[in-house]
Parts: C-alpha cells; sequence; structure tokens
C-alpha cells in the first residue's frame, strides 16, 4: 500500500476549493454591505462559527482534509481582501 501523502493533486484542490469560497463570501459580503454592513459581518461569523466544528473534524480525513484547508485559506484570504476593500474605502 502507498502512503505517500498527494501534494500536487491535495494542493491543487485546495488552491480550488479556496478560490471559490473567497469569491462567494467576497461577493456576498458586498451584496450584504450594500444592505448594512452590520449585517454582513454578523452573518459571517454565524456562517463561519456554525460551520467550523463540522469542517475541523474533516481535517484528519485523507481526502476532504484538503477541502478543509482550502476552506480556511479562502475564508481568510476573503476577509483579508474584505477589510483592505474597506479601508480603501474610507
Amino acid at each position: 500500500m502507498n502512503d505517500e501523502t498527494p501534494w500536487a493533486t491535495g494542493l491543487t484542490v485546495a488552491a480550488s476549493v479556496a478560490a471559490v469560497i473567497a469569491t462567494a463570501v467576497i461577493v456576498l459580503s458586498v451584496g450584504l454591505a450594500r444592505v448594512h454592513p452590520l449585517l454582513a459581518a454578523g452573518l459571517n461569523l454565524i456562517a463561519v462559527g456554525g460551520l467550523a466544528p463540522t469542517v475541523w473534524g474533516w481535517r484528519r480525513v485523507p481526502v476532504w482534509r484538503w477541502f478543509v484547508l482550502g476552506a480556511g485559506v479562502g475564508v481568510a484570504g476573503s476577509w483579508i481582501a474584505l477589510l483592505a476593500m474597506a479601508g480603501a474605502s474610507i
């Protein structure tokens, strides 16, 4: 049995998941911010807080760990981008 970690495939999957999640979070947050900025921030925190325990449990499953990595990077990256966009608009 081959126990080597498929780094190239895994990191490609993680990057793809990160891009999709970051795009979705940014688009939804910008739309909600037009209604009310606190609505966007609150719903982001509720969504991540609600999904985090489930996603955290997947980190030890061989295939799902790449999705977990991508999701974490995507959410963190989108929040940094949203903060940069908010800072640039001030």
